[in-house]
């Protein structure tokens, strides 16, 4: 299925992270379209979470330039924040609220509003339904991860939210979900939006649609 018409372009221009004294990255460049996906790679403390929080918003760079349609995300500010989508590694989810508040909390942060139904809907495509109104403190981790991940079928129109940023979606989920998810994001970047991921496990997405970027060649 050939990506839409939708023509995005995130660039990364001579991008340096620095933690302390140590350098985790520096001369990074990169440039990712609309219908892709970059797998970022690595090993631990490579930088690999330093780099999708910067590309997502929520950390600075040590040095160079992230341009979101030519215009860098500096001054677009919120212009380019409200349409990622960052799902970080942990769950981040608040243990004192139910999935529903959880999922509803999370996108108003993004000026986005969804009923009830919608978010039901969309955990019991997760296979948590039943999970919904109960609060999180009682749930595993594997359900947690699933309500954090409910987000990507509630915020999956392109045209809105044209880019994902997720760290280690994949964890803690069996293989079922994994195959569930896989297929949800390959829909997601066929329809033309992209995706920065990371991942332990070897992604079983279609070649055509990725780009690969290895971290720790300082």
């Amino acid at each position: 299925m050939a990506p839409t018409a939708l023509n995005n372009h995130l660039t990364v221009r001579n991008l340096a992270c620095v933690r302390g004294e140590r350098v985790l990255f520096k001369h990074l460049s990169f440039e990712l379209n609309s219908g892709k996906l970059l797998f970022v790679q690595g090993e631990n403390g490579s930088g690999k979470t330093s780099l999708l929080r910067t590309l997502a918003g929520l950390s600075l760079p040590t040095i160079g330039d992230i341009d979101w349609n030519t215009q860098t995300i500096k001054i677009l500010a919120e212009d380019y924040y409200g349409q990622v989508l960052y799902i970080g590694h942990l769950a981040s989810i608040k243990d004192e609220l139910s999935p529903v508040e959880n999922i509803q909390f999370a996108l108003s942060l993004s000026g986005y509003r969804v009923d009830r139904s919608q978010v039901v809907g969309a955990l019991d495509t997760l296979g948590v339904g039943r999970c919904a109104d109960l609060p999180s403190r009682v749930l595993s981790q594997g359900q947690k991860r699933r309500i954090a991940l409910a987000q990507l079928w509630l915020q999956d129109d392109p045209a809105l939210i044209p880019l994902w940023v997720l760290d280690e979606p994949f964890t803690a989920l069996d293989i079922s979900m994994v195959e569930k998810l896989t297929q949800h994001i390959e829909k997601y970047v066929t329809s033309g939006g992209m995706v920065v991921f990371t991942s332990h496990q070897i992604p079983s997405f279609d070649v055509s649609l990725i780009q690969d970027l290895q971290l720790g060649q300082v």
